[in-house]
């Protein structure tokens, strides 16, 4: 009989003595991921590394072993000098820093080295499995991938993952569309691997449920998700240390562009849509960075009544437009979003558009999503038209 995928992930980790693990873009799902992974698989006495080249932010921090992240994969940067000993044998090793060089001497016991008998190799980093967590595809891994494609292709890959845009690139695909998080997934794998979930295990997996909900106040949270989060507190989940770290404590950086973006909010009641934005300058005028908007379109979802769909469109890089898109149950924000090759989830997704400014993509964005709207909505031409979307419109925030 074949075995399930969550068997055959059991199978590889047991096999396997150094394990990389390879978040996807660092939020608090995939890095509470990791760093689970990381103590738990240190348990069963193996080797492992964690590797992100995208920074982490600072609102995760907090979370245990935090220190342990690399920004490069071990053994990928040495540079590895070969002398044959066919006709010498070395006695002494040395070196040298002159006139912006480094110099390498060799000291021979007996014999003579020559430059015939020197070999240059890349170092490659010496992982017999690797295992990423909260990446629908390769590239959601960041630099790394663009950096070590031959890795990915040499080694086992266990995928595991939660979105419905996952391509399904691992060796095995631990991939669970009905699970709000990773960290809800590897509750499972972990118990199935024999690892006792600790306090600190515990507080990782629960930051990633956590977060993915909304502190369980999306619509994609589920009786399992609760059971799974019940279970994590049970085991010594530092609850009040997740919320206060995710939700309550915000940089003055941050704030200052949360007040900049919600003065940008508007409203259409034809088409149930809310969106908010914030250009280049709004985020380099408040000191913020992306991490800043961390939370901010899930606030608005909550506080919206009578919205449909919000969105946050953003430029936070010069000529990039992010847009992170929530919608209530019934209203699909992954449909929505792959109308500009986005993806995501039924209740939350994103998209990114190249080579256009916020100016430039707003209207473009709204009337895709208005056509969207229109058609789920069976709202006819001149139906819409006899009531024209307002520019701007007072909005009775926190109902």
């Amino acid at each position: 009989m074949e075995l399930t995928p969550k068997q055959q992930a059991v199978a590889l980790i047991t096999r396997a003595q150094r394990v990389l693990v390879i978040p996807g873009r660092p939020d608090a799902d995939s890095i509470g991921s990791a760093l689970a992974l990381l103590l738990a698989l240190r348990k069963l006495n193996k080797e492992i590394g964690i590797a992100t080249l995208d920074p982490v932010s600072q609102q995760l921090q907090f979370l245990p072993e935090i220190e342990a992240i690399s920004s490069d994969i071990e053994g990928s940067r040495d540079f590895i000098i070969s002398l044959s000993n066919a006709e010498a044998e070395p006695d002494k090793l040395s070196y040298n820093f002159q006139d912006g060089r480094l110099n390498i001497i060799v000291t021979p016991k007996i014999g003579q080295y020559s430059a015939d008998q020197v070999t240059f190799t890349q170092g490659q980093p010496h992982y017999d499995l690797i295992i990423t967590v909260d990446a629908p595809d390769p590239t959601q891994t960041g630099a790394i991938y663009d950096a070590h494609p031959a890795l990915f292709r040499e080694v086992s890959l266990i995928n595991i993952d939660h979105h419905a845009t996952n391509s399904y690139f691992g060796t095995v695909n631990l991939v669970d569309l009905t699970a709000t998080s990773t960290g809800e997934i590897l509750v499972g794998l972990l118990e199935a691997l024999g690892v006792e979930i600790d306090p600190d295990i515990a507080t990782c997996l629960l930051t990633g449920i956590i977060s993915d909900t909304g502190s369980f106040q999306h619509s994609n949270t589920t009786p399992k998700s609760l059971t799974v989060a019940a279970q994590m507190v049970g085991f010594g989940a530092r609850q009040q240390d997740i919320i206060k770290q995710l939700f309550k404590t915000k940089e003055y950086s941050t704030l200052k562009l949360w007040g900049q973006v919600l003065s940008s909010l508007e409203y259409d009641p034809v088409y149930h849509l809310v969106w908010a934005t914030a250009t280049y300058h709004d985020v380099q005028a408040a000191g913020a960075d992306k991490e800043s908007f961390t939370g901010l379109i899930d606030e608005l979802m909550t506080s919206v009544p009578g919205a449909e769909i919000v969105m946050l469109i953003t430029e936070r890089e010069p000529k990039v437009v992010f847009g992170s898109i929530r919608t209530i149950r019934g209203v699909n924000s992954a449909e929505i979003a792959e109308l500009f090759g986005g993806g995501g989830h039924p209740g939350a997704a994103g998209i990114k558009l190249l080579d256009m400014t916020l100016a430039e993509a707003l209207p473009l964005v709204l009337e895709k999503v208005r056509g969207y709207q229109a058609n789920r909505l069976g709202l006819t031409p001149a139906a819409s038209a006899e009531k024209p979307a307002p520019e701007a419109q007072d909005l009775p925030l926190g109902a």
